[in-house]
């Protein structure tokens, strides 16, 4: 398996490879377009120069002459009428050229070949040492014509430049590749340290160290990475404690049930008593019948797989349905209602919504004392929808308060089992109301009662 360190590493090598490829082309480029013109019309004007120089003292020993000129930094080819030539400074490394072209210049022509030579890569025919790549005129010498071929010696110019620019340019080259090779296990460490933190999330280990101090997509990676593997903790941890708490009030009328029907088969107790037994059964059946609906509602409602289906329904409507149906309830505690309900039409899911002012009326019931009052309100506006239910019952301590949602979470955990539910039931109410886009608020003081806002778009 090639690692990302290896994928790294020879992708960083293929970069600089194709950059040095593309930066040849580009100086090719330049080189045709600026440089080469420029470059033959030096030489040309050199060459010139030289004819005439020689010209101006025919005295001159040809052979010293020329001897001289290639000492200054050039290779000179001079050709006599009968096609003898000699060479004079660096011999050329190739000498091949065009009888033909000679006598041409012979005969009074000029040869610029830095223009005719053509290669794949033009600037790397600026270095070559060929008698092709030379420009030739003629040149009397002592009353003959001598074709004159002159090119510079960039051995002798430039050549410890190029050395040194090979040098350099092969050095670079070298620690790129050293370098990349260093400086990539800095890229590859964190993210090895994530894979690492991932096996151990796989191993149920939430705990780890990661490098959140770095201000860059590595760095914000490690702190998305731990806010994840905080969040699985927070995850697993309530998977736990939901697992325990579904567990308990399952065991928990199981036991009475068990116990009591365990009673009455003994045959020690009495008909009032076998009655008494019988009803506790049927309430604690009742309860885990409740327990499992409301599971089952939570698990559907999670998934989201609940399609909200919306219709066009009368709200105030449906709240007066609900207190109608409550009615044994509230009257058995001859609670005040007290109802402020507009004519109100509403887009939402009615049979969602039913199980929330269920719920919540209920409630407020519940922990209503007698001769409380049971307060439910309608406020409407052009952008939401505002349903408030409040009661003047038993009330929560402010400590209580950020946990009523959570579930089977229970703010009367010193009342008997009968009246407090399962500690689910706040928590279908908040996942309804924010599937439909809004939002539920809680007030409460100790025995002041308690008031329950919730938000729904008008749709």
């Amino acid at each position: 398996m090639k690692t990302l360190y290896f994928r790294i590493v020879v992708t960083f090598i293929l970069i600089a490879m194709v950059s040095s490829v593309l930066a040849l082309f580009l100086s090719n480029w330049y080189y045709l377009a600026k440089l080469r013109d420029q470059n033959e019309e030096q030489i040309w004007k050199i060459t010139t120069e030289i004819r005439t120089l020689y010209e101006e003292v025919p005295q001159v020993e040809p052979a010293t002459f020329f001897t001289h000129i290639a000492n200054m930094g050039f290779q000179l080819y001079v050709v006599n009428e009968q096609m003898a030539g000699t060479f004079y400074g660096t011999p050329y490394k190739h000498t091949q050229l065009d009888p033909e072209q000679i006598q041409r210049v012979l005969a009074g022509e000029t040869y610029r070949g830095m223009l005719q030579e053509r290669h794949l890569l033009m600037v790397i025919g600026y270095f070559e040492n060929s008698l092709r790549n030379s420009i030739g005129v003629p040149v009397q010498v002592q009353g003959k014509t001598y074709a004159l071929f002159v090119r510079p010696n960039l051995e002798q110019q430039i050549g410890g430049v190029r050395v040194l620019m090979a040098f350099l340019l092969g050095l670079t080259f070298l620690f790129s590749i050293v370098l990349i090779i260093i400086f990539s296990q800095f890229i590859v460490r964190p993210v090895k340290k994530l894979r690492e933190a991932t096996k151990r999330i796989v191993g149920g280990s939430y705990e780890m160290k990661m490098d959140v101090s770095r201000q860059d997509e590595i760095g914000e990676l490690a702190r998305d990475f731990t806010f994840m593997a905080q969040s699985l903790k927070q995850v697993e941890a309530m998977r736990q404690e939901f697992v325990g708490n579904v567990s308990h009030e399952i065991q928990s009328p199981l036991t009475s049930i068990q116990g009591f029907a365990q009673s009455i088969l003994d045959q020690t107790t009495s008909e009032e008593e076998k009655e008494r037994y019988l009803h506790i059964i049927l309430d604690e059946s009742k309860r885990l019948s409740s327990l499992s609906k409301q599971l089952l509602t939570l698990a559907s409602l999670d998934k989201e797989s609940h399609v909200v289906k919306r219709t066009m329904y009368r709200l105030d409507e449906q709240i007066r349905q609900i207190l109608i149906h409550t009615e044994w309830q509230w009257s058995e505690k001859e609670l005040d209602i007290e109802l402020d309900l507009p004519e109100t039409d509403v887009s939402a899911d009615h049979q969602l919504l039913h199980q929330v002012w269920l719920n919540l009326i209920t409630n407020g019931i519940k922990y209503a004392r007698p001769h409380d009052m049971l307060h439910i309100a309608i406020q409407s506006s052009e952008t939401e929808v505002t349903v408030v239910v409040r009661d003047t019952g038993i009330g929560m301590s402010e400590s209580e308060l950020p946990h009523i949602f959570t579930r089977f979470y229970k703010a009367d955990r010193a009342r008997n089992r009968a009246s407090a539910g399962t500690g689910l039931g706040l928590s279908i109410v908040q996942k309804i109301i924010e599937l439909h886009g809004g939002s539920i608020h809680v007030q409460s003081e100790l025995g002041k009662g308690t008031t329950f806002t919730a938000h729904l778009p008008r749709m």
